[in-house]
């Protein structure tokens, strides 16, 4: 059961099973050759030791009579037959005097002076005294150890091919291992570039692999919600584009129509429409410009309480007009080099986002100070917070919290100042409970210069 190997598993099997079967194919040869030669020079050696004590019992018979005629050769000739071997003996002048076995074979049968083995052939020189008397032959029928060599190639030859079917199990299962969670992986990719955004890998694999399937996972969840959240903004947008239009489009239709005067009222309320979409437009243009922003970046060194001291100047009345208390610490002399328009942005829109969230008799303090290697910029307040649910998505875009109808605004100011805060390098963060109000911490990174 389960996914076949694939076009790359059986590449990497067939190379697997290549490689395997070499080494088991050397391994068996090395074996068989040295275990042949080992059995051969044990072999010789036999031979020779067969010879050397067939002599022996040779001249020992000649010593006895000092003649070829009359000695006993048959202890010479029984040892030999039981070295599996006919003997023949010849005298000083070449003449056979004695055989024994296959005789009718051996008559013929070369002897080398010096005693050498030729062959299956063992041949010794017969001294007496010092002097040569004769010399005799031992041939030998087929090996002694003929019966241990095949014993050895049958065991040496089994290994091997049990060996190379292990090796072939051992490299399916493994390749398949590795091929499996990739054959997913790519059903999973092709499934979910299909559209189906629930698509993922059915195999998980380990190690690497594992963190592949973790990551196509991820990032398959992100782009879903992602989706989600477009899908949302376009509902958004439209909604908030709609209302004002179907309220500018009713009372121009009246007013054509000459079903209602164009007094200051009248001509009020669709003043107060249009405005509305000019609002919804500026935000979509906040929106793309912040997206361009890291693009367009003029950095220059800033002094960070004199632009953040001009915010407050200009967001006072939208503070007061809301009923909050305004405190701030923002010691001169703290420099980071940001784009201010970019940097006054940021601020406008935490203080915008504290006037219209928190309510009248709430304070809002706003602080500038080091840490470490960062201008730290502080608005908190003491409003209603945020919902732990609602805390993860207030930086999104749109978001307006789980009950949008009593959240006012478009749900874009932490959106945007996030992502300008970004673009200069630094990070922003959020801490907010229901009971104690909302803090956003801005980190921007000082000059190296001045650190």
């Amino acid at each position: 059961t389960g996914a076949p190997l694939g076009a790359l598993g059986r590449r990497l099997l067939a190379a697997f099973l290549m490689v395997a079967l070499i080494g088991v194919v050397l391994v068996a040869a090395a074996g068989l050759i040295g275990s042949n030669l080992g059995l051969a020079t044990d072999e010789a050696k036999t031979r020779q030791s067969a010879a050397d004590r067939v002599a022996a019992a040779a001249t020992a018979a000649y010593r006895v009579t000092n003649s070829w005629s009359t000695a006993d050769l048959s202890g010479a000739g029984a040892l030999a037959a039981g070295f599996g071997a006919a003997l023949v003996v010849r005298d000083s002048d070449g003449d056979v005097v004695a055989g024994t076995g296959h005789t009718g074979m051996d008559m013929d049968m070369g002897v080398g002076s010096n005693g050498s083995a030729q062959g299956g052939r063992v041949s010794r020189t017969v001294t007496v005294a010092g002097a040569p008397v004769g010399s005799l032959t031992l041939r030998f029928g087929s090996p002694i150890s003929s019966g241990g060599r095949q014993v050895a190639w049958t065991w040496i030859l089994a290994a091997a091919l049990t060996t190379f079917a292990a090796a072939a199990v051992a490299g399916w299962v493994s390749i398949r291992s590795l091929t499996a969670p990739l054959v997913a992986l790519t059903t999973s990719t092709r499934a979910f570039a299909a559209g189906d955004t629930d698509a993922r890998p059915a195999v998980r694999g380990v190690g690497e692999l594992g963190e592949l399937a973790d990551a196509f996972g991820e990032a398959a969840t992100a782009v879903q919600r992602s989706e989600r959240v477009r899908r949302q903004m376009a509902a958004d947008v439209a909604h908030e584009l709609r209302t004002p239009l179907t309220a500018l489009q009713a009372g121009l239709e009246e007013l054509r129509d000459g079903m209602v005067e164009p007094d200051p009222v009248t001509l009020a309320r669709l003043h107060d429409q249009s405005l509305r979409l000019a609002r919804t437009v500026d935000e979509l243009a906040q929106l793309s410009a912040a997206d361009a922003a890291v693009l367009d970046l003029a950095p220059v060194d800033l002094d960070v309480a004199e632009l953040v001291g001009d915010e407050i100047a200009a967001a006072l009345p939208q503070l007061r007009a809301a009923g909050l208390n305004l405190d701030h610490d923002l010691p001169e002399g703290i420099v980071v080099a940001a784009d201010p328009q970019r940097l006054r942005q940021v601020v406008g829109n935490l203080l915008a986002n504290c006037a219209r969230h928190c309510r009248s008799g709430d304070r809002v303090r706003v602080g500038v100070a080091i840490s470490g290697a960062h201008c730290r910029i502080t608005v908190s307040d003491t409003g209603p917070g945020i919902p732990e649910e609602d805390l993860p998505h207030v930086r999104s875009r749109f978001w307006r919290g789980s009950d949008r109808s009593t959240v006012p605004g478009s749900g874009i100011g932490l959106a945007v100042a996030a992502q300008l805060v970004e673009a200069h390098h630094g990070r922003m963060s959020i801490e907010s409970t229901v009971s104690t109000g909302t803090t956003v911490i801005v980190d921007l990174p000082r000059p190296p210069g001045l650190l």
